[in-house]
């Protein structure tokens, strides 16, 4: 059965900030689909604990920008895998930035899981798109089917990138991209995993996106065609 503070509608949270500015540009016509994902998060994502306490007032930059931000090096008609998902972060604003893209939500547990379904179907209701292009999997990155692979390949603050390869790299179709958001350690991690890249003969670069609500660090690892 469902309890009480699970079935309260999004909007019933008073923490949640109005969209700033810049998100109309980013977002485009997802805007108020990612309006009402910043509602589930300041509400349900914090009763559940899948986000701190004091993250309501940080929902619009610390998150759904910041995810969104990676839309920028993200090819056109890519399909993306987001492991680790907890929240939707950055899958779920990635997909509602990008119509194109075909985003897959890869979280193990089964409350973060359950919260995926429900943001998914109600996010549904305004864009029927996402029906089809937005897919929860409650499972392991290591777990999933052997052979299934992606172009993209995302997670956030997941695990150090020496493990995040490990789970990462097999996901990868020919030509893809591993996209890890990182915080101020995105260096050292590269520096700290050269020994494990030089291994399976890859190379990682940093980029820096920035918006009005603030930026992203990302670590770029690239498959080479065969």
């Amino acid at each position: 059965m469902t309890d009480e503070s699970h079935a309260r509608t999004p909007e019933s949270h008073t923490g949640a900030v109005s969209a700033p500015s810049c998100a109309s540009a980013i977002f485009g016509g997802g805007l108020p689909a990612a309006e009402r994902y910043a509602g589930w998060l300041a509400d349900a994502g914090i009763v559940r604990g899948l986000l701190g306490p004091r993250e309501a007032e940080r929902i619009w930059d610390r998150h759904l920008i910041n995810s969104a931000l990676l839309a920028e090096l993200v090819p056109h008609g890519a399909r993306v895998v987001d492991l680790g998902s907890g929240a939707g972060l950055p899958g779920i604003p990635l997909a509602l930035a990008r119509p194109d893209l075909i985003v897959t939500l890869v979280e193990p547990l089964l409350r973060r899981a359950t919260f995926l379904d429900e943001v998914v179907s109600d996010l549904a209701v305004l864009d029927p798109s996402l029906a089809s292009r937005l897919e929860v999997v409650r499972s392991r990155a290591e777990d999933l089917p052997k052979g299934r692979t992606f172009d993209i390949v995302t997670s956030r603050a997941l695990a150090p990138l020496d493990r995040l390869l490990k789970w990462s790299m097999p996901r990868v179709a020919p030509g893809g991209m591993v996209l890890a958001l990182k915080g101020s350690s995105a260096q050292q991690e590269v520096e700290s995993a050269a020994a494990d890249l030089r291994q399976r003969k890859l190379s990682a670069s940093l980029e820096e996106v920035d918006s009005e609500a603030g930026g992203i660090t990302v670590i770029i690892i690239k498959r080479q065609e065969p």
